[in-house]
């Protein structure tokens, strides 16, 4: 009887191994590389875009409406410093009246006796002094009710009284 090879086959009889690779990575190129490229292009792209929009929008604006745009930004662009302190000011002294403010909603603290106050003439809001000054370098408004201060139709002169609230 002849003797049969039962041995079954190596590996290493067939030759080297090769391994075929599992990375993201056919024909040279990474996907995932390329994607993350991709998003990062649409994100510049979409910022870009909303840039623009907002440059051509400010643009178009002071074309098309150049006297009413700038007369408007001028209207509250901020007093002058002897302007701002023309306003009236007076002393704080408290009192139990419910209806007067008793917080300062420039700074939300509470008023207290001695406190310097200044008050707005047209609307007769008042504020701490250093609050509403440091607002008025910047407004021309009240930060209360938006009313417009026009310094040149008000007889602005300091006031020291002392309001009871």
């Amino acid at each position: 009887m002849a003797e049969t090879n039962s041995e079954s086959p190596t590996p290493s009889s067939f030759g080297p191994m090769r391994s075929i690779p599992c990375d993201d990575q056919v024909g040279g190129f990474d996907w995932m590389v390329l994607v993350a490229a991709i998003l990062c292009a649409l994100v510049c792209a979409l910022g870009l875009n909303t840039m623009l929009q907002c440059v051509f929008q400010c643009a178009s604006r002071v074309l098309t409406q150049p006297r009413q745009w700038m007369a408007s930004r001028r209207l509250n662009s901020g007093l002058k410093r002897k302007e701002m302190v023309g306003l009236p000011t007076s002393t704080f002294t408290n009192s139990p009246s419910p209806s007067s403010p008793s917080t300062c909603v420039i700074c939300l603290a509470e008023f207290s006796d001695g406190d310097p106050i200044r008050f707005l003439p047209n609307c007769k809001h008042f504020f701490h002094v250093l609050c509403i000054d440091k607002w008025l370098l910047s407004h021309s408004s009240c930060p209360t009710c938006r009313h417009l201060l026009n310094p040149n139709h008000h007889h602005l002169h300091s006031l020291h009284t002392v309001i009871t609230t």
